[in-house]
């Protein structure tokens, strides 16, 4: 079983921004877990760009592209309220980031290492 760690919301702000640091490169899948939606994938291996926690509005907000030619447009997932903040260390099937909404939604934020691009052909 992996070690899943709880973050305490007076951490999150900084907590995010290291992971932000930590995770350059990487790419991002999203899946909501909502009971009256279902379980479907928002994002599946996509550029990683930021994730932060606004406490002001109380959100955590995930970009995702918008750093490549292949991937121009910044999509924002935002987790609105949220009542959990969670990470998985160990790469198994549980997610690397788990963000729980105050309603029962979850988001399940898997990251991945980028492929290395092939040497440029001469």
């Amino acid at each position: 079983m992996a070690d899943t760690v709880t973050i305490e919301r007076e951490h999150w702000k900084e907590f995010l921004d290291e992971l932000t640091d930590e995770r350059v490169g990487y790419q991002v899948s999203v899946e909501v877990l909502d009971r009256s939606y279902g379980d479907p994938h928002e994002v599946e291996k996509m550029p990683f760009s930021y994730v932060n926690y606004d406490p002001k509005d109380d959100v955590v907000v995930l970009g995702v592209g918008g750093n490549s030619p292949r991937f121009p447009v910044l999509l924002r997932h935002m987790i609105w309220h949220p009542s959990d903040l969670e990470i998985t260390e160990a790469k198994v099937i549980e997610a690397d980031l788990r963000v729980a909404e105050k309603d029962g939604t979850t988001t399940l934020v898997h990251f991945f290492p980028a492929p290395a691009l092939p040497p440029p052909q001469y």
